[in-house]
């Protein structure tokens, strides 16, 4: 099996992609009224600037929003019937002129996506618990300036039309063979994500994590286990540095990213090419801990009844019968920032 990973200079409000070619959308924007974004918002909208120096937060807000609803066109656009979009979000809190309010971004992205046609399926929270002494925000222990201190971001997700049909046999077997796990299925479908951290991402250098907010690698996996098939074409129009693209890689997806600042895209092709060692450990490791529950389970309750015919450890259920993780064989670039991305058709025998 091959796919191909593309990395794109754009802006996410113009893409360069077909109509409907697309099946899979795993993003995170630049979160409007969050400081460290509005050098972004106000190259694009020059307004922006006049209202927060004036302390005008709900225009600035709408403006940077106004912005980001070119994007959510355009994803609507190029994403399949049936696709789905899987938009990580986190609202702001800011104060201007002394006035300390959230800014719900969550709410205005879904807003704009409802009316864009989509429809909106139930979301997760995804829970950043910090235990720094200062993450209180207001007057301590006064009534009333004290404020509620702000842990979790949002993952909207989002569907274009009907419900996503699989027909032909080879299409209904790659779904068969891009199965997950019982256990994972038990984790992963909660609509709360407590054990993902938001800080830690080894993959990509400290610096450009901090200039581009990066969300962890764990996060776009999943998302992309969950929501697409082995072969899928995933887009994320505001790649940053690149994780949703080293997540597809790893998943066995093909791959686009749009990206405004010219200036990430060596260090994304960088870490795209560095990718299949580091892929294929985290996937053993992820075989690894289904042996582990097996056998926990097994001590536990007793055998399981089903068997995966690849890898011929026990399964929970007849769907996982056919489940296979991709081993990833080789990356080689054959152009600037386009990548072929090659994978063995024997699954890994070795992970023990």
């Amino acid at each position: 099996m091959q796919t191909e990973i593309s990395v794109l200079k754009g802006t996410a409000s113009h893409l360069e992609i077909e109509d409907e070619s697309v099946d899979l959308i795993v993003t995170s924007p630049p979160y409007p009224m969050v400081e460290m974004w509005d050098t972004i918002f106000s190259n694009q909208e020059k307004q922006i600037p006049k209202c927060l120096s004036e302390g005008q937060g709900r225009k600035a807000f709408e403006l940077m929003h106004e912005v980001l609803d070119k994007a959510w066109t355009e994803s609507y656009r190029v994403l399949k019937p049936g696709g789905i979009a899987c938009i990580n979000i986190g609202d702001a809190t800011r104060t201007l002129n002394g006035d300390f309010q959230l800014y719900s971004n969550h709410s205005r992205i879904l807003h704009s996506c409802l009316n864009l046609g989509f429809a909106s399926l139930p979301d997760i929270l995804w829970r950043k618990p910090t235990n720094a002494p200062n993450k209180f925000m207001g007057s301590g222990m006064l009534p009333v300036g004290a404020y509620v201190t702000y842990e979790h971001e949002y993952i909207l997700i989002l569907r274009k039309g009907d419900r996503r049909e699989f027909t032909g046999g080879k299409e209904k077997e790659e779904r068969r063979r891009s199965a997950f796990f019982w256990e994972e299925r038990n984790v992963w479908f909660s609509d709360i994500w407590f054990d993902i951290k938001g800080t830690g991402q080894n993959l990509i250098e400290k610096t450009t994590r901090q200039r581009s907010a990066a969300f962890p690698f764990e996060l776009a996996y999943r998302l992309i286990c969950m929501f697409s098939i082995n072969g899928d074409v995933v887009l994320d129009p505001f790649v940053g540095t690149g994780t949703t693209l080293a997540a597809a890689l790893a998943c066995g997806r093909g791959g686009i990213g749009i990206e405004i600042d010219n200036t990430l895209i060596p260090s994304i092709c960088s870490l795209l090419q560095s990718m299949p060692s580091v892929a294929n450990a985290y996937n053993r490791q992820r075989l690894l801990r289904h042996t582990k529950f097996v056998a926990k389970r097994t001590e536990e309750k007793g055998p399981l009844k089903y068997a995966n015919i690849h890898y011929d450890f026990p399964v929970m259920t007849a769907q996982e019968k056919e489940l296979i993780i991709p081993e990833l064989e080789s990356i080689r670039e054959t152009e600037q920032a386009r990548f072929i991305v090659s994978y063995l058709n024997t699954p890994q025998c070795d992970f023990f």
